[in-house]
């Protein structure tokens, strides 16, 4: 009996990789009821932990920060705003559209513990929220 070609097993796990990043994808911007009732879809988020302090990174690229709220409500961490649509798909013919658009709320449990918020900043598209602890 012939040996399987390993090209042909690397093939069907990168084929089976893509398809598994295209579900994720439609998970994780998916519109979703939250605090508000409204529609809204969810950014994809980090967070990591060191001894000093939390960091969140969320994914809202094309998002004015100047229209970012970010809050400790509860021992949760609320991230809330909108993308807006750009001025130009007024007049465009669409032929792919795969960023959400309009209100996106996220709630992320936090840590037990006491946290400071630093003013958030925008960087490479991801929203970037620093929670210094507090003893």
């Amino acid at each position: 009996m012939a040996k399987p070609d390993p090209r042909n097993l690397m093939w069907s796990e990168a084929v089976e990789m893509l398809s598994r990043a295209e579900r994720l994808h439609r998970q994780a911007f998916r519109p979703v009821r939250t605090r508000s009732h409204a529609p809204c879809w969810e950014p994809p988020v980090d967070m990591l932990e060191t001894e000093r302090e939390l960091l969140v990174l969320a994914a809202l690229p094309g998002v004015d920060p100047q229209g970012i709220s970010v809050a400790i409500e509860n021992g949760q961490l609320l991230i809330a705003g909108e993308r807006r649509l750009p001025p130009q798909l007024r007049t465009a013919v669409i032929h792919r559209l795969e960023l959400p658009q309009g209100r996106f709320e996220r709630q992320l449990p936090l840590p037990p513990g006491r946290y400071e918020v630093a003013p958030p900043e925008m960087v490479d598209g991801c929203l970037v929220v620093v929670l210094r602890k507090l003893a």
